[in-house]
């Protein structure tokens, strides 16, 4: 039963035969007898399809439900008896918003020196598709913004507060201020990410509502490109604080405080609800706990 749920959560990530097929190693018929098979089992039509996947049934997406549920309890399970024979290892993926990644290595470094045969494998990639590939058990650990309450299936642990700055070259008329106003910075041509990224939609929120009502004039989902068109003196752009320095080294760029408000967002880990967690998330968390902001724990 297993193996059938876990080539269900694979069509789920797909929404593709073929794929999810090739995703899974196995073939193609191997997959369409498996959920055939799930169909007579549970007596309900799991997926509407004709020559290709169209949808899985409201009937379906209860079953996936319940799916992501067993087949997550069953990895950590596995997990757990293995950690039990031999140790803490294994494998574990975080997706992280490209902002946050600066902070990464004060959680992964300390993770390494005592857990060495733990692999990790890191993603950049936007909120949305952080929770996502958690809920499709694709990642482990998602390390996001935690301002709001999650969604009744995941539950946060801040780590962090992302404070933002203005970064300028050296050459700017406002290299030598110390602070300024967020409506100061909505004059200038600004670099800043795509709005697909859930720190831009906060910046242009803060800016909105400081009355600075523009569109930058240079757009990308890199922070090296940001950063190289700030030093050519062309641009300006607001990053995160600690973001900013690790991008800046050597110093070269000058970065200001952004006030009028100050503002701050919480950035945690992401983690589907389940108890226990298995032992390389759990592992994770506490390390996170230690080394990071002071607990404060979101379960909806």
């Amino acid at each position: 039963m297993i193996d059938k749920l876990e080539l269900l959560l694979a069509l789920a990530r797909e929404r593709h035969f073929g794929r999810a097929a090739e995703a899974a190693g196995v073939t193609q018929p191997t997959l369409s007898s498996a959920l055939k098979s799930l169909e007579d089992h549970l007596g309900v039509l799991i997926v509407e399809r004709g020559s290709r996947f169209r949808r899985f049934t409201p009937e379906g997406e209860r079953i996936l439900d319940w799916a992501r549920r067993i087949v997550g309890d069953s990895r950590a399970m596995r997990q757990e008896i293995e950690a039990l024979k031999k140790g803490l290892s294994g494998h574990l993926k975080l997706a992280v918003i490209p902002t946050a990644l600066p902070f990464l290595a004060e959680l992964t470094v300390p993770m390494r020196r005592r857990y060495p045969d733990v692999h990790l494998t890191i993603l950049s990639m936007t909120s949305d598709a952080i929770l996502a590939k958690l809920e499709n058990l694709e990642v482990d650990i998602g390390i996001s913004y935690v301002d709001n309450e999650p969604p009744p299936r995941f539950e946060t642990i801040r780590i962090h507060d992302e404070r933002y700055v203005l970064l300028v070259a050296p050459e700017s008329p406002l290299a030598k201020r110390e602070k300024v106003t967020w409506a100061e910075a909505g004059q200038l041509p600004l670099c800043l990410l795509t709005p697909d990224m859930q720190n831009r939609r906060l910046i242009d929120r803060h800016l909105e509502e400081a009355g600075a009502l523009q569109t930058p004039t240079l757009e990308s989902n890199s922070m090296l490109v940001l950063y190289a068109h700030v030093r050519s003196g062309e641009w300006a752009s607001i990053l995160p604080s600690r973001l900013a320095e690790t991008l800046d080294r050597p110093s070269r760029l000058r970065p200001i405080q952004l006030v009028d408000p100050v503002v701050t967002h919480k950035i945690g880990l992401v983690v589907t609800k389940r108890e226990p967690h298995s032992p390389l998330v759990a592992a994770f968390i506490a390390h996170a706990k230690r080394v990071g902001a002071p607990p404060e724990t979101i379960v909806a």
